[in-house]
């Protein structure tokens, strides 16, 4: 029997030898050929300036590259505005490298990154790409004039690096992304507003409301009203600009919008549809649009009012007041809302509901 299996096993190693070579070419050396060809290098990242947060001053980056030759690599340097930063050789597959460096800290500003291959024939290639590190903010959205996301413990529109004028003490929560502004009594911001006008406006942003006060001023673009008996101190000159602002409705916020045509005001007053319950703590999206043909007021991307306008007049309206209607709406006590605010952006165009359900999407 012990035999038998031996003459059996060498029986099947005989077929597994035959079989091996049945239909496949042994392996034999080819000549590489002559080198004819200089290294190729691709730089895949960067491919474009890098934006970081505004808030950050430097970067981790992890460049990318592929080198390749048609006969075989011998190395490859990388330098950043001219300083050696990386060195590659060795390669498994010789004639295509993959490779990462990962540099850190590397500080905003304008930078040259160079690669230099060399292949085993002493042929040499350069290649360059120019790049920049910022930290400034370009408009995400068509017609967008100011960004305010509270961040960094700065008052600021990111499109134009302005910065508020603070009038009291607010100051940054915990917000809907990041951190928030956080009202506080006489407590709001200032802009000048000129720069933040056309013939269409819009504004959308996130609020946790607080109902104390029971009324307040949100946003306002209004003129000086010196005809009023209280001037400099009471104003309420309607005529022009705009008012958004809320107020009580039987233990919720009701959110409103008035209107100027350089003649007289018209108001946008939902009812019930502009109601926000504040008890629930959310945070609520809101926007409005304005054009000259109509304006509307959107709760959480829906109508909660939509009316005919005939178009906003500008006279006058030098001031825009964040989060109060001081100090050009404020004969009715609508003054510093202490609710949050966050995700604060303008638009010198009328936004679609579509457009601000996007915005209010991509924030979520």
């Amino acid at each position: 029997m012990k035999t038998l299996r031996f003459l059996l096993i060498a029986a099947v190693a005989g077929l597994f030898a035959v079989s091996c070579n049945e239909g496949i070419d042994p392996i034999s050396h080819v000549a590489p050929g002559e080198d004819t060809e200089a290294p190729v290098i691709q730089i895949n990242y960067p491919s474009d300036d890098i934006i970081i947060p505004f808030t950050d001053e430097e970067t981790d980056i992890a460049f990318k590259f592929e080198v390749t030759d048609d006969i075989e690599l011998q190395s490859f340097v990388v330098s950043l505005n001219g300083t050696q930063i990386g060195e590659f050789s060795g390669f498994k597959d010789y004639r295509r490298a993959l490779e990462t460096l990962a540099q850190e800290d590397v500080a905003v500003g304008d930078y040259t990154l160079e690669v230099v291959a060399v292949d085993l024939a002493g042929k040499t290639t350069t290649e360059t790409f120019d790049f920049i590190v910022s930290n400034k903010y370009t408009a995400k959205y068509e017609g967008e004039t100011l960004y305010m996301p509270f961040e960094g413990g700065f008052y600021m529109n990111l499109l134009n690096e302005v910065s508020a004028t603070v009038v009291g003490t607010p100051s940054f929560v915990e917000g809907k992304s990041g951190n928030a502004y956080a009202g506080d009594s006489a407590a709001y911001l200032t802009f000048p507003a000129a720069e933040l006008q056309g013939n269409e406006f819009s504004a959308v942003f996130w609020m946790k409301v607080n109902a104390i006060p029971d009324r307040a001023g949100i946003l306002v673009m209004g003129p000086e009203d010196t005809a009023n008996a209280g001037y400099p101190d009471t104003q309420n000159n309607r005529k022009n600009g705009f008012r958004f602002f809320r107020e009580d409705a039987g233990g919720k916020q009701r959110f409103k919008l008035n209107t100027g045509n350089g003649e007289a005001d018209t108001w946008f007053d939902g009812g019930a549809a502009a109601d926000v319950d504040p008890v629930t703590g959310d945070w609520v999206h809101l926007a409005f649009t304005i054009s000259d043909a109509e304006c509307v007021i959107y709760i959480n991307g829906e109508v909660a009012k939509q009316g005919d306008f005939t178009g906003i007049d500008w006279t006058g309206c030098d001031v825009l007041s964040i989060m109060s209607g001081a100090p050009r709406f404020n004969e009715w006590g609508h003054n510093s809302d202490e609710s949050l605010l966050d995700e604060l952006r303008l638009f010198n165009k009328a936004l679609t509901q579509t457009q601000v359900q996007e915005i209010m999407e991509n924030e979520k």
